[in-house]
């Protein structure tokens, strides 16, 4: 249990989004609608790191606790906690909105590729299982894709 001034809560969120990809024949973006034969694997080795550590200092700049996050090539796996004070939304789109905005500014110059994100994205709640649980299935899940 965490507390605020006046809430005692146990809010614990699972997000999951996943980067913008085209086609290379130049047409519409496909991950939008959920198409993994479309997926780009971006998000692999330094970018990855990058992306990782971004998260953690989004986290760390608005007081939530990152439970456990896993950069997959494809998406990305955050469970997070956060005061009720935040809705799911919110959340899902300051790791979004300002880890792709940090990320273009420190390394896009340099290496030319930005980091852009699908719009949508999935948020759930630990609600009616443990949040060991769903730190058990994202680890799962990594060691899966290793």
């Amino acid at each position: 249990m965490k507390t605020t001034r006046h809430a005692t809560y146990n809010l614990n969120y699972h997000i999951v989004w996943l980067p913008k990809s085209r086609r290379t024949d130049g047409s519409a973006d496909i991950a939008e609608q959920g198409s993994a034969q479309y997926r780009q694997s971006v998000l692999v080795n330094e970018v990855a790191d990058r992306v990782r550590t971004i998260l953690h200092e989004i986290a760390d700049e608005k007081g939530l606790e990152i439970i456990d996050l896993t950069v997959q090539p494809d998406h990305i796996h955050l469970f997070v906690s956060s005061p009720p004070k935040h809705a799911p939304s919110l959340l899902a789109n300051w790791f979004k909105g300002i880890s792709s905005r940090k990320y273009n500014h420190r390394y896009a110059d340099n290496e030319g590729e930005k980091i852009r994100w699908a719009r949508g994205y999935y948020a759930g709640t630990a609600g009616h299982v443990s949040s060991e649980t769903v730190q058990d299935y994202i680890q799962r899940h990594e060691e899966a894709d290793t």
